[in-house]
């Protein structure tokens, strides 16, 4: 610590980390410890942990419902902008993280206290979001990250030291898997996935199917866009918060959203990740496509270029950053007509739209067709491809001949 500090608050979610976190903190540097939850859809009820917090010895609890938040100001926010880090992860625990930092700087406020702690590891991605969105928003406020100082060099080391202080803890040495949820997706790691070479257990996946185990019939989805944010579902007209549970309960029973990938970390270390992300994937399919009608080619194609940067910015934790902020800006502008409906076929882990339709279609069927009723001047082509070619053409006439 950079100074005495006599209150902190701490991210606490319950697990393994933070649970025994409260205990050292308090046995290490004799602070009181303000514990601080967020209800970010993780399915399980936030009271018990609650009272687990003050049993272990926190002075002081907060517990809030972060859902709609969670989902309207981060989660859609990369949704409108395409958002996946690598091609393949859809960021749900990183968009969680800035809003978490967000709210503990408030109750740090709130409660008098001198610094913020969480239960990061020193070569996660995690404790670089919280720690970047600490200094964005209380600048020269003191950071406590117990991971990074503590003796114990594995689970199994914490998980004698919960048992040793009577602290009540799910993880086991014979499940030592690190699980995050929230209503965007789900992060696995920790035990034997950390072998790429392995293929993932089926008790590792906590939500979706396994293929073998999926329904033998498709089923077919409408989800409904005002402005780039999902608004109904089937037809009806949903709040956040409910049309994303029921979209992830339907696509799980497919067994969509599974994604297994070595990712590479900001820290420098590649890492092997299982995420869930049923609903997630859905709405980024259906969402991708419906631009693909109403977006103008060249908006379009800057917006793929936009979609990797500010996934990278999410995932870097700079979601506090200028450049963030500005690149909404664009993406707003880009979003006044990604207004529709896009139908999704969910079938053995596959999710793949089939149709789409908006009164702000760019796509017209008398330019399109190639019956009798098509509008398009072929004979125009000609001249087209001539000028389209011409640089081309001369290269070769002067290196080829």
């Amino acid at each position: 610590m950079k100074k005495d500090i006599e209150k902190v608050v701490l991210a606490y979610s319950g697990g393994l980390d933070t649970s025994i976190a409260i205990k050292w903190l308090q046995d290490t540097y004799d602070v009181e410890v303000v514990a601080y939850s967020a209800d970010v859809g993780q399915n399980e009820p936030l009271e018990p942990v609650k009272e687990k917090a003050i049993k272990t010895g926190a002075v002081e609890t907060y517990v809030d419902d972060l859902q709609e938040e969670f989902l309207r100001e981060y989660a859609f926010k990369g949704l409108k902008a395409g958002a996946l880090y690598e091609g393949k992860y859809p960021l749900a625990t990183a968009y969680s993280r800035p809003l978490i930092a967000k709210r503990m700087i408030e109750v740090a406020k709130e409660e008098g206290a001198d610094a913020v702690a969480h239960g990061c590891t020193g070569k996660g991605n995690d404790q670089v979001r919280f720690d970047v969105s600490f200094q964005a928003l209380a600048p020269g406020i003191d950071i406590v990250a117990p991971l990074r100082e503590w003796e114990f060099g594995s689970r199994g080391e914490q998980i004698d030291y919960a048992n040793k202080t009577g602290i009540e803890v799910s993880a086991t040495k014979e499940n030592p898997y690190s699980i995050d949820r929230n209503l965007w997706g789900i992060s696995i790691e920790c035990g034997e996935l950390e072998d790429p070479t392995v293929e993932p257990p089926k008790e590792v996946y906590q939500i979706t199917n396994h293929l073998e185990d999926t329904p033998d019939d498709p089923e077919y989805v409408e989800v409904g866009f005002e402005q780039g944010e999902p608004v109904s579902l089937n037809g009806q007209e949903l709040g956040p918060v409910e049309l994303v549970e029921q979209l992830n309960d339907i696509a799980a029973k497919h067994g969509v959203g599974r994604v297994d990938m070595v990712e590479n970390r900001l820290v420098g270390i590649k890492s092997r990740e299982i995420y869930e992300a049923p609903a997630a994937t859905v709405l980024l399919t259906a969402h991708g496509q419906l631009e693909d009608m109403v977006l103008d080619r060249e908006t379009a194609h800057y917006k793929d270029q936009v979609a990797q940067k500010y996934a990278e910015l999410v995932y870097y934790g700079q979601w506090f950053s200028p450049l963030r902020k500005a690149l909404d800006a664009f993406i707003e502008e880009t979003q006044k007509y990604v207004t529709g409906t896009v139908k999704v076929k969910l079938f053995k882990g596959n999710c793949q739209v089939v149709g789409r339709e908006s009164d702000q279609s760019l796509y017209q069927e008398e330019l399109a067709t190639y019956d009798k009723s098509d509008e398009f001047k072929h004979e125009s082509a000609e001249g087209f491809i001539e000028l389209f070619g011409l640089p081309l053409k001369v290269n070769g006439r002067v290196h080829n001949e």
